[in-house]
Protein backbone atom coordinates (compact mmCIF):
# COMPACT_ATOMS: atom_id res chain seq x y z
CA UNK A 1 0.00 0.00 0.00
CA UNK A 2 1.21 3.55 -0.87
CA UNK A 3 2.06 5.61 2.19
CA UNK A 4 -1.08 8.56 2.49
CA UNK A 5 0.08 12.27 1.04
CA UNK A 6 0.16 14.05 4.16
CA UNK A 7 -0.11 18.61 3.93
CA UNK A 8 1.15 20.03 7.01
CA UNK A 9 0.35 23.39 7.82
CA UNK A 10 1.52 25.94 10.15
CA UNK A 11 -0.91 29.18 10.47
CA UNK A 12 0.48 31.88 11.83
CA UNK A 13 -0.99 35.59 11.15
CA UNK A 14 0.58 38.60 12.60
CA UNK A 15 -2.15 40.13 14.41
CA UNK A 16 -1.67 38.71 18.13
CA UNK A 17 -2.44 41.32 20.85
CA UNK A 18 -1.99 39.57 24.20
CA UNK A 19 1.71 38.93 22.77
CA UNK A 20 2.58 41.10 20.43
CA UNK A 21 4.64 39.35 17.41
CA UNK A 22 3.98 36.39 19.54
CA UNK A 23 4.93 33.81 16.73
CA UNK A 24 8.54 35.09 16.18
CA UNK A 25 9.16 35.90 19.92
CA UNK A 26 12.40 34.31 21.08
CA UNK A 27 11.72 31.15 23.08
CA UNK A 28 15.06 29.51 24.10
CA UNK A 29 16.71 31.15 21.49
CA UNK A 30 14.65 30.46 18.31
CA UNK A 31 11.39 32.41 17.07
CA UNK A 32 8.72 30.48 18.71
CA UNK A 33 7.58 29.59 15.12
CA UNK A 34 11.11 28.04 14.44
CA UNK A 35 10.23 25.04 17.25
CA UNK A 36 7.71 24.28 15.22
CA UNK A 37 8.53 23.92 11.67
CA UNK A 38 12.32 22.28 12.97
CA UNK A 39 10.30 19.32 14.65
CA UNK A 40 7.35 19.36 11.57
CA UNK A 41 11.00 18.82 8.97
CA UNK A 42 11.92 15.86 11.01
CA UNK A 43 8.68 13.81 10.58
CA UNK A 44 9.15 10.94 8.11
CA UNK A 45 4.81 11.12 7.16
CA UNK A 46 4.82 14.67 6.07
CA UNK A 47 4.84 15.16 2.34
CA UNK A 48 4.37 18.86 2.40
CA UNK A 49 5.41 21.51 5.33
CA UNK A 50 3.71 25.03 4.26
CA UNK A 51 3.09 28.34 6.05
CA UNK A 52 0.38 30.36 6.07
CA UNK A 53 0.67 33.64 7.44
CA UNK A 54 -0.58 36.84 6.05
CA UNK A 55 2.53 38.98 7.97
CA UNK A 56 5.59 39.46 5.99
CA UNK A 57 8.20 39.38 9.31
CA UNK A 58 6.61 35.81 10.25
CA UNK A 59 6.77 34.59 6.54
CA UNK A 60 10.78 35.75 6.14
CA UNK A 61 11.28 33.80 9.24
CA UNK A 62 9.41 30.80 8.42
CA UNK A 63 11.82 30.71 5.59
CA UNK A 64 15.10 31.15 7.29
CA UNK A 65 13.91 28.04 8.84
CA UNK A 66 13.26 25.87 5.51
CA UNK A 67 9.32 26.58 5.61
CA UNK A 68 7.61 26.68 2.52
CA UNK A 69 5.68 29.58 1.44
CA UNK A 70 3.51 28.71 -1.26
CA UNK A 71 0.78 31.61 -0.81
CA UNK A 72 0.51 34.88 1.58
CA UNK A 73 -2.89 34.89 3.59
CA UNK A 74 -5.61 36.82 2.54
CA UNK A 75 -6.21 39.98 5.36
CA UNK A 76 -9.97 38.76 5.39
CA UNK A 77 -8.59 35.39 6.45
CA UNK A 78 -6.28 36.91 9.52
CA UNK A 79 -8.70 38.95 11.42
CA UNK A 80 -8.83 38.54 15.63
CA UNK A 81 -12.56 37.06 14.47
CA UNK A 82 -11.66 34.49 11.81
CA UNK A 83 -12.44 31.32 12.79
CA UNK A 84 -9.46 28.53 12.68
CA UNK A 85 -11.26 26.31 10.41
CA UNK A 86 -11.23 29.43 7.35
CA UNK A 87 -7.11 29.30 6.96
CA UNK A 88 -6.69 25.30 6.10
CA UNK A 89 -10.44 25.26 3.78
CA UNK A 90 -7.84 28.73 2.11
CA UNK A 91 -4.36 26.09 2.27
CA UNK A 92 -6.35 23.04 1.02
CA UNK A 93 -7.55 24.95 -1.95
CA UNK A 94 -4.42 26.48 -2.67
CA UNK A 95 -2.81 23.00 -2.29
CA UNK A 96 -4.68 20.31 -3.29
CA UNK A 97 -4.19 16.72 -4.01
CA UNK A 98 -3.51 15.33 -0.44
CA UNK A 99 -4.91 12.61 1.39
CA UNK A 100 -4.27 14.13 4.86
CA UNK A 101 -3.80 17.79 6.72
CA UNK A 102 -2.07 18.27 9.97
CA UNK A 103 -2.70 21.47 11.39
CA UNK A 104 0.29 22.71 13.67
CA UNK A 105 -0.12 25.14 15.93
CA UNK A 106 2.86 27.33 16.80
CA UNK A 107 2.01 28.23 19.64
CA UNK A 108 2.78 24.26 20.64
CA UNK A 109 6.66 24.39 21.03
CA UNK A 110 7.08 21.40 22.67
CA UNK A 111 5.23 19.00 20.62
CA UNK A 112 7.79 16.78 18.99
CA UNK A 113 8.31 14.82 15.75
CA UNK A 114 7.62 11.64 18.21
CA UNK A 115 3.70 13.26 19.35
CA UNK A 116 3.34 14.07 15.30
CA UNK A 117 4.45 10.20 13.62
CA UNK A 118 3.17 8.43 16.19
CA UNK A 119 -0.11 10.22 16.05
CA UNK A 120 0.11 9.94 11.90
CA UNK A 121 0.81 6.24 12.79
CA UNK A 122 -2.27 5.58 14.76
CA UNK A 123 -4.68 7.51 12.49
CA UNK A 124 -2.48 5.19 9.34
CA UNK A 125 -3.46 2.13 11.12
CA UNK A 126 -6.72 2.79 12.95
CA UNK A 127 -8.21 4.20 9.47
CA UNK A 128 -9.17 7.34 11.65
CA UNK A 129 -10.55 10.23 9.34
CA UNK A 130 -10.11 12.87 12.28
CA UNK A 131 -8.03 12.78 15.40
CA UNK A 132 -6.95 15.58 17.67
CA UNK A 133 -4.28 16.02 20.58
CA UNK A 134 -5.20 16.23 24.52
CA UNK A 135 -3.87 15.67 27.59
CA UNK A 136 -4.71 14.48 31.02
CA UNK A 137 -6.90 17.51 32.77
CA UNK A 138 -5.08 18.59 36.01
CA UNK A 139 -8.77 18.20 37.40
CA UNK A 140 -11.95 16.70 37.13
CA UNK A 141 -14.81 18.72 35.84
CA UNK A 142 -16.93 17.55 38.97
CA UNK A 143 -14.53 19.46 41.06
CA UNK A 144 -14.89 22.64 38.81
CA UNK A 145 -16.99 25.87 39.74
CA UNK A 146 -18.43 29.20 38.04
CA UNK A 147 -19.38 32.32 40.10
CA UNK A 148 -22.68 33.55 39.79
CA UNK A 149 -23.62 36.63 41.74
CA UNK A 150 -20.90 35.93 44.18
CA UNK A 151 -21.54 32.39 45.42
CA UNK A 152 -20.35 29.66 43.44
CA UNK A 153 -22.28 26.93 41.44
CA UNK A 154 -20.75 23.52 40.55
CA UNK A 155 -20.47 23.01 36.26
CA UNK A 156 -21.79 19.47 36.93
CA UNK A 157 -23.90 18.85 39.80
CA UNK A 158 -22.61 15.11 40.87
CA UNK A 159 -20.80 15.01 43.86
CA UNK A 160 -21.38 11.62 44.14
CA UNK A 161 -18.27 10.58 43.78
CA UNK A 162 -14.85 10.83 45.58
CA UNK A 163 -12.04 11.98 44.13
CA UNK A 164 -10.02 9.00 43.65
CA UNK A 165 -13.35 7.20 42.07
CA UNK A 166 -13.98 9.46 39.44
CA UNK A 167 -12.87 9.37 35.72
CA UNK A 168 -9.57 10.62 34.16
CA UNK A 169 -10.61 13.81 32.28
CA UNK A 170 -8.76 15.12 29.21
CA UNK A 171 -8.80 18.44 27.54
CA UNK A 172 -7.36 19.82 24.13
CA UNK A 173 -3.94 20.60 24.00
CA UNK A 174 -4.19 22.40 20.56
CA UNK A 175 -0.57 20.70 19.34
CA UNK A 176 -2.27 18.32 16.69
CA UNK A 177 -5.12 18.02 14.47
CA UNK A 178 -5.39 15.46 11.92
CA UNK A 179 -8.00 14.95 9.30
CA UNK A 180 -8.41 12.79 5.72
CA UNK A 181 -9.00 15.81 3.12
CA UNK A 182 -11.92 14.79 1.47
CA UNK A 183 -14.12 13.89 5.21
CA UNK A 184 -12.53 17.65 6.18
CA UNK A 185 -13.52 19.49 3.16
CA UNK A 186 -17.24 17.95 3.91
CA UNK A 187 -17.30 18.84 7.87
CA UNK A 188 -15.30 21.54 7.80
CA UNK A 189 -14.26 20.87 11.39
CA UNK A 190 -11.87 18.76 13.03
CA UNK A 191 -14.53 17.65 15.80
CA UNK A 192 -17.15 15.87 15.28
CA UNK A 193 -18.51 12.59 16.20
CA UNK A 194 -15.69 9.85 14.74
CA UNK A 195 -13.12 12.21 16.24
CA UNK A 196 -10.54 9.71 18.17
CA UNK A 197 -7.68 11.20 20.50
CA UNK A 198 -4.49 11.58 20.67
CA UNK A 199 -2.96 11.84 24.43
CA UNK A 200 0.28 13.14 24.94
CA UNK A 201 2.30 13.43 28.06
CA UNK A 202 1.36 17.22 30.13
CA UNK A 203 5.09 17.91 29.73
CA UNK A 204 4.82 18.01 25.78
CA UNK A 205 0.99 20.19 25.72
CA UNK A 206 1.75 23.79 26.65
CA UNK A 207 0.24 25.97 24.67
CA UNK A 208 1.07 29.18 24.61
CA UNK A 209 -1.72 32.05 25.36
CA UNK A 210 -0.34 34.53 27.87
CA UNK A 211 2.89 36.02 28.59
CA UNK A 212 3.40 33.06 31.79
CA UNK A 213 2.62 30.28 29.07
CA UNK A 214 6.26 31.86 27.27
CA UNK A 215 7.66 31.79 30.55
CA UNK A 216 6.54 28.06 31.69
CA UNK A 217 7.75 26.59 28.20
CA UNK A 218 11.12 28.68 27.81
CA UNK A 219 11.87 26.83 31.31
CA UNK A 220 10.84 23.51 29.88
CA UNK A 221 12.53 24.12 26.63
CA UNK A 222 15.83 25.04 28.48
CA UNK A 223 15.53 22.12 30.77
CA UNK A 224 15.20 19.99 27.64
CA UNK A 225 17.92 21.01 25.84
Amino acid sequence: MNKPSVLAIIPARGGSKGIPKKNIKELAGKPLIAWTIEEAKKSKYITRLILSSDNDEIIEVAKTYGCEVPFKRPSELAQDGTSGIAPVLHALDECKGYDYVVLLQPTSPLRTVEDIDTCLEQVFESESTFCVSVTEASEAPQWMYRIEKNHLHAILDDDSLTRQELPKSYILNGALYIARVEEFLQEQNFLNKDTVPFVMKKENSYDIDEPIDFKICHFLMEERI
